[in-house]
């Protein structure tokens, strides 16, 4: 519980105050009532359990019962400032079609998921030859929610197979020291149990050209 505390405080620095923020599987709401206590912000909530979800509404917040990979199709685009997806891309269907409806229904996207590049890991898998457990990734591979296994470097790049702008990234220990991913990627990769990454999509603002009237995207290759 202590690392996921401070997996938290490292998301809450990542979000400007008086947001709107989307929380998928957002528990009992224990995030998002920090978010609105600590920096003021309009928070809401998709939780696939309906016992935990009923817990959240119990206690005041904005949560809706769902499957976020069926549900996130009924919100328009840009509807939040940023939405979270915390140690969950993980336990998903397709994570590539959820990154792109998290960047399409929001302006920022906060993913955090367990580094199965962490050491304790592969020394694991090296030793005993069997699947890992760890702090970040606890259950047997025959109960476990999880069903894609991945490193940071994976990550990085699905990123940019999928042009999505990495604005900030860190790693966490598991004793809760952050390691910039940016500047220390083989030392995070080893060291980091879990990893935070704050994401977007590059914008591309048109310019007109006279002679033709048309508008062609900045940076964009213009044919021959």
């Amino acid at each position: 519980m202590k690392s996921i505390r401070k997996d938290w405080r490292l998301i809450e620095s990542l979000i400007n105050n008086n947001s709107r923020v989307l929380d998928i599987g957002c528990g009992s709401g224990e995030l998002i009532e920090q978010l609105e206590k600590n920096i003021s912000a309009k928070t809401y909530g998709i939780e696939l359990s309906s016992s935990l979800a009923l817990d959240a509404i119990s206690r005041g917040h904005n949560v809706v019962h769902g499957n976020a990979e069926l549900d996130l199709k009924q919100y328009s685009d840009q509807s939040f400032d940023y939405v979270i997806l915390s140690q969950t891309l993980q336990a998903m269907m397709k994570p590539k079609e959820i990154l792109s409806e998290l960047l399409r229904i929001g302006s920022k996207a906060i993913v955090s998921f367990p580094n199965f590049g962490y050491w304790k890991i592969r020394l694991q898998l090296l030793l005993s030859g069997k699947m890992p457990v760890t702090e970040g990734l606890p259950f047997a591979w025959h109960d476990t929610p999880n069903i894609h296994f991945f490193t940071i470097k994976d990550f990085q790049n699905l990123c940019k197979d999928m042009n999505i702008i990495i604005e900030q990234s860190v790693g966490l220990t598991s004793r809760g020291k952050q390691i910039i991913i940016k500047d220390n990627f083989n030392t995070a990769n080893l060291l980091t149990h879990e990893a935070i990454f704050l994401l977007s999509y590059k914008t591309f603002e048109p310019i007109k050209i006279k002679s033709s009237n048309k508008a062609f995207a900045k940076n964009s290759l213009l044919a021959r």
